[in-house]
């Protein structure tokens, strides 16, 4: 059995990250994307017992899942801008924070309170530039009137997506003043936007001037997201998994489908369990240019894994379910332990493990 394992210490090393970086501003720990990998349930559990209680999610059946594990008293903010009835008459009923990201939105959940005779909660979704969704935040007009007229919303919070191509995030700067205008919008206006956030992994690394109230850690926590230099945060995630068979091949022996390799001496040959299907040796596809593709082929010819305490080569590429590793020099035997790194992201079909 392949087995995905979390190490608590090294998610714990991330959260101080976090949290130091924070500082004053409250945190939304991210469990999009079944906690980046980590597990909903699982890693919002840890992130309550290191003080972290409030938690954003994008589909309403990880509210549900979070409120039957118990996490009844967190505060849980739907990221999507929701318009179906059904969805919101469920999100009203797990006491859970909406997003109101258009005016289609606005109407239906003020609808869906108005029916139960109570009043939501939900944040106003701001789009300064990507355009996934939120009101423009160039017409703020529209945003204050969300203020004056939704009686059975209670707009408790405003918040933005902020991204940047500049590793130094200076290209942040135009979207965030845009965000910081609409604040001062709804202020002039007479009203309180409630908590404000438009930080998330990237920005609360490299972008200091958009703290704010509050800020939305996701893939920092598994060390998984753009890193600098000197960041402090550890990579969460390995793999496990026992050697099924090692064999001889003999000299000039073709290796992999994909790339074929050709031996150069005669070679022996561990083959484990595991490959891109499981996830093992994927990575997201967002450098581009020269320089990155001269990176990724040669993080590729430096692809290893660990058997027996000792680095061994993979040969050639990852297969769909198997990977061949040159143990020729290694005193190792089927049944072994081989470990390496991988994404909790894209692992799958693995048993997963918190220790």
């Amino acid at each position: 059995m392949n087995t995905l394992v979390l190490e608590k210490s090294a998610l714990r090393n991330n959260i101080a990250v976090v949290r130091e970086k924070a500082g004053s501003a409250a945190i939304y720990g991210v469990l999009t994307g079944d906690g980046g990998g980590a597990g909903t349930v699982e890693l919002a559990r840890l992130l309550r017992e290191e003080g972290i209680g409030r938690f954003a999610v994008a589909e309403v059946e990880d509210v549900r899942a979070l409120r039957k594990a118990g996490l009844v008293e967190e505060e849980i903010l739907m990221l999507r801008s929701l318009s179906d009835r059904e969805a919101l008459d469920q999100l009203i009923d797990l006491n859970a924070v909406c997003t109101i990201g258009s005016l289609d939105a606005a109407l239906a959940l003020n609808g869906a309170a108005e029916r139960r005779s109570t009043v939501a909660e939900a944040h106003v979704q701001v789009d300064t530039g990507l355009g996934f969704g939120g009101f423009p935040a160039g017409e703020p007009e529209k945003i204050v009137n969300l203020y004056r007229s939704l009686p059975n919303v209670a707009l408790s919070g405003i918040y933005t997506q902020l991204h940047a191509a500049r590793t130094g995030g200076q290209d942040a700067e135009e979207p965030f003043h845009a965000f910081q205008a609409a604040l001062d919008a709804v202020h002039a206006a007479g009203f309180e936007t409630g908590i404000a956030h438009a930080a998330g992994s990237y920005a609360l690394l490299h972008c200091g001037f958009a703290r704010l109230d509050a800020v939305r850690a996701g893939s920092v926590l598994l060390g998984r997201c753009r890193r600098r230099r000197g960041d402090g945060l550890v990579r969460v995630g390995y793999g496990e998994s026992a050697v099924q068979d090692i064999h001889w091949l003999p000299k000039g022996h073709n290796l992999g489908s994909e790339r074929p390799v050709r031996l150069r001496r005669p070679t022996r040959v561990a083959v484990l369990p595991v490959g891109y299907q499981n996830g093992f040796g994927v990575t997201p596809a967002r450098e581009e240019g020269l320089f990155s593709l001269l990176r990724r082929w040669w993080r590729g010819r430096r692809f290893t894994v660990r058997i027996a305490g000792q680095k061994v080569r993979v040969l050639g590429r990852p297969g769909a379910i198997e990977t061949l590793v040159d143990v020729t020099d290694l005193k190792c035997a089927p049944g072994d332990l081989a470990y390496f790194d991988i994404d909790p992201l894209y692992a799958r079909g693995m048993k997963r493990e918190y220790r």
